[in-house]
């Protein structure tokens, strides 16, 4: 108590001390103030000048704070599609472990993307794709032609735009035709809410990610091998689609959440078959026909020789 009455009797002395030097000051008793209970907390005010540069110092804080809102770039601008490649290795490789193990239950743009997808990680996984693919494509032709030198091998160069330009259409005009089929879908059932586009175009390109080792793993000529390591990939592949999409179409008829479940599942699985029939079929053997070899045939063999030209009878 002591201390609390010494600290009041200083409040007043001060306060005391303002108001002599300036009589016509405003004393103020501010209740919100925590103060010592018997204690009376007084503010001194001297004329307009006193305390504005603490408003002026406040104002200028609140706009800070607030701050101005950015104008958004352009689609046509760099830095609108910066954006889009926001993205450090860590949570490529997060996104990449959850496309290669899906669970059930599990939604990849909810527990993976954070709604924050990129463009960065599918645009190299495709990238990737297409070039081991292209190349383990002429690896095969090469390990075929060491095992049988009747084949005959030339580079196929051609397989790198094939390879380039099937991925990318892939994965850019299915996710396409899926999130408009949604939007149509969201205009029946209010309850259908679908992905945005480019959340769907990053579940497409992280999904396709499995397909890279496979397609080195089919290197190995053991036929029965390369179509089981193909299944295996599959599986993983359409479940990481299956899984995500499951929490959109849920909502809509068990009908329509089949038929698209399934046609999700059917072009994956002719995407990965269209690339194991064309990329590692074999050259066909080109045997040349056996030259034919000139026999001594015996004169009675020899057919009789006839005048020429012919003379008609």
């Amino acid at each position: 108590m002591a201390a609390a009455d010494e600290l009041t009797f200083h409040e007043f002395q001060e306060a005391t001390d303002l108001l002599a030097e300036a009589p016509d000051a405003a004393t103020t008793s501010r209740s919100d103030q925590l103060t010592p209970q018997g204690s009376v907390a007084v503010a001194v005010g001297l004329g307009d000048g006193f305390g504005g540069e603490g408003e002026a110092e406040e104002s200028d804080t609140a706009a800070l704070l607030q701050g101005e809102e950015k104008p958004q770039p352009g689609f046509w601008t760099f830095s609108y599609y910066q954006s889009f490649f926001d993205v450090d290795t860590v949570q490529v490789l997060d996104r990449i472990k959850g496309s290669l193990l899906p669970w059930p239950g599990t939604s990849f743009v909810r527990h993976r993307l954070h709604s924050r997808p990129d463009l960065y990680g599918p645009f190299w996984i495709c990238a990737t794709l297409a070039f081991v693919l292209a190349i383990t494509g002429n690896l095969t032709l090469v390990l075929a032609q060491w095992r049988d030198p009747s084949i005959h091998y030339s580079p196929q160069f051609h397989k790198v735009t094939v390879a380039s330009i099937t991925i990318y259409c892939y994965t850019g005009l299915v996710p396409l035709a899926l999130w408009g089929f949604l939007q149509w879908r969201r205009g029946i059932r209010e309850r259908v809410g679908p992905y945005t586009f480019l959340e769907t175009v990053c579940i497409y390109g992280y999904s396709l990610s499995v397909f890279i080792p496979t397609v080195v793993l089919w290197l190995i000529p053991v036929p029965w091998l390369q179509w089981l390591f193909g299944a295996l990939a599959l599986a993983l592949s359409a479940s990481c689609l299956v899984f995500t999409l499951w929490p959109v179409v849920r909502e809509d008829t068990r009908l329509v959440a089949a038929a698209l479940l399934s046609t999700v599942v059917l072009l994956h699985g002719l995407l990965a078959l269209g690339c194991k029939l064309y990329f590692f079929q074999p050259l066909p053997l080109e045997h040349g026909a056996p030259p034919l070899q000139a026999t001594n045939l015996p004169p009675t063999a020899l057919p009789p020789s006839q005048p020429w030209p012919p003379t008609s009878s």
